[in-house]
């Protein structure tokens, strides 16, 4: 049996993530058993569900800058244009 020392770095760290996940896991089971551990589970579920869709709306921000961006420069030409267009003759 290889010991920690002796695993790949790969290895052990798939055995330190998979006993984090457990430990985890184990963690919310006990909590929930808690008086008013199950709200709290509840909370964390809800908050986490909250985050989701923010960083959704959050990752949407960058194409709506760029289409803004793109409409002033098209209202900037506009308004050069019909500067030129409507400038008096002398």
């Amino acid at each position: 049996m290889a010991t920690p020392e002796t695993q790949e770095p790969e290895t052990q760290q798939k055995d330190v993530v998979s006993r984090l996940a457990d430990r985890g896991e184990e963690a919310l089971q006990r909590l929930s058993e808690l008086p008013g551990g199950k709200r709290a589970v509840q909370a964390f579920n809800e908050l986490r569900a909250r985050v989701d869709d923010m960083s959704k709306k959050v990752r949407g921000i960058d194409a709506l800058e760029a289409r803004v961006a793109k409409l002033e420069k098209d209202l900037a030409a506009q308004k050069r244009d019909s500067k030129t267009k409507t400038a008096p003759k002398t």
